[in-house]
């Protein structure tokens, strides 16, 4: 049970109520021995809890204004007899939603909550347990001389990028006999003033695993203007270290090898005033600018060409103090994760030289356990697996994100492939989970979700709150639980109860939405050149409705069905039914053109192959038509609109659902263009590949484990599979896939006209053999 008091602290003026500020904790605590030391920590908004100096845990977990995590802590072995030094670094966000990350919950009392419960045993061997609670006996100090700048003038989403001037008087603050002159006494919040019902009051247990840090090195020097830039070399390889003379400059650029997530750490002697601005890269760019969305993003070309082009991206800014020695440098570490492929240092020095004795950094992310391997005769696709793998891990940490660099929001379109690629690949739905009750709790008042959860301010496209249910859906395919379907289902009702309240009289859904900004929500569909005119939304939303949202309605009413017979929910099914034929009849009389194909818009002759993609999986299009038509924007590209590699997931279900599979030969040229690129991670589009790490562009993760080696439930928890791996233009593929029931394994070839397949997988597993003449099977079960 928690003893400890939520503290903040008395130095806290009205321009701190405006402004990101770091405040610091410190506590000085004697133990007679430590046994068995957990740490119960949270915080408003984000902390950072360092034991004897040593970095413990980063928190608290993502939550939002319903749902405040506390982080449970084994702190044992950071922990001795005797003195030891709590401390705990608070960043705390201010309430303007613009001020702050996006994705990080303030509420109206900032704070620190925390409670240390050492077990021991006492000399006469009675159990005993020696509390360390957050009280008035803690220690706080408001830094400054930290400031959180902003990474845009146009969208920032992250405000996390600093301007810190180094402190002298702050020299071992989290050590033993630090003096603390100029500190204040921590205050405690009356009990009655955070209330338990809502957030921070409200603490639940962390619900997914805490993200691993692991120490490491940069790989190689790029370009320096340094004369002697091997000394830069030894510096990265922790064999030397790098003077820079007094009141001179120095430039490097420094490659961590790939795209990474980690805290970085600057170590650095001597130097009082030296300016160092360190810039955080995913590739070299060109001067050529293009845009996308209304934002101006440079032209990408070799990654890694330094030659011509050049590094862009967000910059720190550390003012050096000067008080670093030999045995105790110095430090420079942001506060929270920086993304980077490249860092860029720039030092400026003045009437002192400066000495860098290390850079280094901990990289950092969600503990994805990938077992799932699969090789295949396209042997360009390993290195396709390579990147995507990396893409699913960096947009992997608290939550899900669309990409670690410029938003690290968790869009729920996104998100929905991203959970599948992770079932595939690892058989974690830990945080899944977590990901549907963030968008469960996002509901509006009219049933719409927020497009994006946790999200501090309100983002809304309509047709996302449809990927929501597709979530449930997959789920329950994958692991079977019913009860996480029935404690989404009323939310997956009053989703589709807006939808069907926003018929129009023609019975399709009127226009809801339309352009970024401009509407009230926003319709985005695709990121293709044709529509970036329009923020990613056909141009038929500047007449009227598009096609597409009620195409995904009707795929949110076909998901929800199925779910309904699941819960017996009969009545229900029955409605929904009725919903799904009256949307198909209504479909196919106003939205088809002369041409037999789906419009873009009711009546307007402009297509696209994200609309026919829509009607095939839907339904509306269906047989030889939908072959037809979906050959046609293939084989005739110039006249529609493309699936990007955001579309890519359900273009792919297209191309299986009608027989066209081997056409991915064509699609995968995308992500070969990536590899050729010296991409080391997907990008989010190839019309202005703004992102260099988008999440859903790890495709193949789904597509060669469910699709070529045919491992995925057909009844719900991998009850049933149908053996029926897709050939499309391959001539073997084999390898093993983990599920929630064990790992299954394939190995099918080609001989000839004849498919022979060997499989392995656990009794528990009903397995379906596919009717298709030309298949062999030796199957195996354990």
């Amino acid at each position: 049970m928690m003893k400890a008091n939520w503290i903040w602290t008395p130095d806290w003026h009205d321009e701190d109520k405006h402004v990101p500020r770091l405040v610091l904790f410190r506590k000085e605590i004697k133990l007679v021995q430590v046994k068995k030391a957990v740490v119960q920590i949270s915080a408003d908004s984000r902390y950072k809890l360092y034991i004897n100096s040593k970095l413990v845990e980063v928190g608290p977990c993502k939550g939002d204004s319903e749902v405040w995590y506390m982080d449970r802590i084994n702190v044992t072995d950071f922990m001795k007899p005797g003195i030891n030094v709590i401390a705990i670094e608070v960043l705390r966000y201010p309430l303007e939603k613009e001020k702050g990350n996006y994705s990080v919950f303030r509420t109206e009392y900032p704070g620190l909550i925390f409670q240390l419960d050492n077990n021991i045993t006492s000399d006469n061997q009675v159990n005993m347990i020696q509390n360390v609670i957050s009280d008035n006996s803690w220690e706080c100090f408001v830094n400054r001389n930290f400031k959180i700048i902003s990474e845009s003038d146009v969208f920032a989403p992250l405000k996390i990028y600093e301007n810190v001037k180094g402190d002298s008087s702050l020299k071992g603050w989290s050590e033993q006999r630090f003096q603390s002159k100029g500190w204040s006494t921590a205050q405690e919040y009356d009990q009655y003033q955070i209330s338990r019902q809502v957030s921070p009051g409200n603490l639940l247990p962390r619900p997914i695993p805490f993200l691993y840090r692991e120490r490491a090195k940069f790989n190689q020097i790029i370009n320096s203007d340094d004369t002697q830039p091997t000394r830069w070399k030894r510096l990265i390889n922790g064999t030397g270290t790098v003077t820079v003379a007094k009141n001179s400059s120095q430039m490097v650029e420094i490659s961590a090898g790939e795209e990474m997530t980690g805290y970085l750490k600057l170590s650095m002697c001597q130097g009082a005033g030296s300016h160092i601005k360190i810039l955080q890269s995913e590739a070299y760019v060109q001067d050529e600018m293009t845009s996308t969305n209304g934002m101006a993003i440079p032209v990408k070309t070799n990654r890694e060409d330094y030659i011509h082009g050049h590094l862009d991206g967000f910059t720190d800014n550390y003012t050096v103090a000067g008080f670093g020695s030999t045995d105790k440098p110095e430090t420079y570490a942001p506060f929270w994760f920086r993304t980077f492929r490249f860092i860029r240092l720039e030092i400026k020095t003045g009437a002192n030289p400066l000495k860098i004795t290390d850079i280094s950094y901990e990289e950092t992310g969600y503990p994805l356990s990938v077992k799932t391997k699969v090789q295949t005769s396209d042997k360009s696709l390993d290195a396709i697996w390579k990147i995507s793998e990396r893409t699913l891990r960096r947009c992997m940490h608290e939550t899900y994100e669309d990409c670690p660099f410029y938003e690290q929001i968790q869009y729920a379109m996104d998100t929905r492939a991203q959970i599948l690629y992770t079932y595939q690949v690892s058989a974690d739905d830990c945080l899944a989970r977590k990901c549907l009750d963030d968008l469960q709790r996002s509901q509006r008042y009219d049933g719409l979700l927020n497009c994006s959860a946790p999200n501090y301010t309100s983002n809304v496209i309509p047709t996302f709150s449809i990927y929501y249910i597709l979530m449930v859906q997959d789920h329950y395919q994958y692991f079977g639980d019913e009860s996480l379907v029935k404690k989404h289902w009323p939310t997956i009702l009053r989703i589709l109860d807006f939808f069907d309240k926003h018929l129009d009289k023609r019975g399709i859904v009127s226009k809801i939405g339309g352009l970024n900004i401009v509407d009230r929500f926003w319709s985005f569909t695709d990121w293709t050149p044709e529509w970036n005119q329009t923020s990613g939304v056909p141009a038929a939303t500047l007449k009227g409705p598009i096609t597409a949202e009620s195409l995904v309605y009707l795929l949110g009413l076909e998901s929800a069905a199925d779910l309904a017979n699941s819960l017996q929910e009969y009545s229900v099914e029955k409605s929904l039914a009725k919903r799904i034929s009256n949307l198909k009849r209504s479909l196919k009389a106003y939205c088809v053109g002369s041409n037999e194909m789906l419009q873009d818009g009711p009546g307007i002759d402009t297509y696209s192959q994200q609309t026919q993609v829509f009607g095939i999986l839907s339904g509306v299009l269906e047989g030889s038509k939908a072959r037809n038509i979906l050959k046609e924007t293939i084989t005739h590209r110039e006249k529609y609109a493309q699936c990007s590699v955001a579309m890519s997931f359900y273009l792919f279900r297209a191309l299986e659902k009608t027989n066209l599979y081997a056409y991915t030969n064509d699609y995968w040229n995308i992500w070969r263009r990536m590899v050729a690129n010296n991409c080391s991670t997907c990008i989010e589009a190839e019309a202005g590949d703004r992102s260099e790490c988008h999440g859903w562009g790890a495709l193949i993760l789904y597509e060669l484990p469910a699709v070529s080696l045919g491992v995925r439930p057909t009844k719900p928890g991998y009850a049933e599979m149908l053996v029926n791996p897709e050939i499309g233009y391959m001539d073997f593929a084999k390898g093993f896939v983990v599920t929630p029931r064990g790992k299954v394994s394939v190995e099918w070839h080609k001989e000839n006209e004849q498919i022979f397949i060997n499989i392995t997988a656990p009794r528990s597993i009903r397995l379906k053999l596919s009717q298709n003449s030309d298949y062999s099977y030796k199957i195996q079960q354990y």
